[in-house]
């Protein structure tokens, strides 16, 4: 694995924060290269030199979450519900910005089918339909309703401020999450 300069990681992680600051103002469609320049500090030249165009740019973005939640869950594997949604809350807290931005906005429903398609997968491994309370239930229907639910839940939250802080919300999240799984 090559290590990356730490020069390329800032830049990149300006031209990210800028993305993410823009579209939290106006609608993606609207947003230039240059916007993202100009808000980032950067010359145009470099954002193409990291990203073909915004739509690239955008694409790493929301990959680089995705990737990011699933190493969670890789961990969160060898934990209960709550330790679990507690570290998913928290990363959720620490990148307030690109998930208030992602699932709040409404040119973002690209990054809303994908991040309920990556919570559709991590609950298909949990669901159980050979006993207890999904007994007779389709594994396909359980895991897409808990999903969908726990998205919604995590827009909610994002979307009123996080009036809880993130061990609380796991606890109550992790709770209603045992009365489904």
């Amino acid at each position: 694995m090559t290590k990356v300069d730490r020069r390329v990681a800032r830049t990149q992680e300006a031209i990210k924060k800028a993305c993410l600051e823009l579209m939290s103002e106006k609608d993606f469609d609207s947003i230039t290269i240059q916007d993202i320049s100009d808000r980032a500090n950067i010359n145009r030249a470099t954002v193409y030199h990291h990203y073909m165009d915004k739509f690239d740019l955008l694409d790493k973005i929301i990959e680089e979450h995705i990737s990011n939640m699933a190493k969670l869950c890789e961990l969160e594997a060898e934990m209960d519900w709550i330790e679990a949604t507690v570290l998913c809350m928290e990363y959720l807290e620490s990148n307030y910005l690109f998930f208030s931005t992602m699932l709040l906005s409404e040119g973002a429903q690209y990054f809303r089918s994908r991040f309920v398609q990556h919570n559709i997968e991590e609950f298909k491994k949990d669901v159980d339909i050979t006993k207890g309370k999904n007994l007779g239930q389709n594994e396909d229907i359980v895991a897409e309703f808990v999903a969908n639910a726990y998205v919604g839940v995590v827009e909610w939250w994002l979307k009123n401020g996080m009036p809880y802080p993130p061990k609380e919300m796991a606890e109550k999240v992790g709770d209603l999450l045992d009365r489904i799984i």
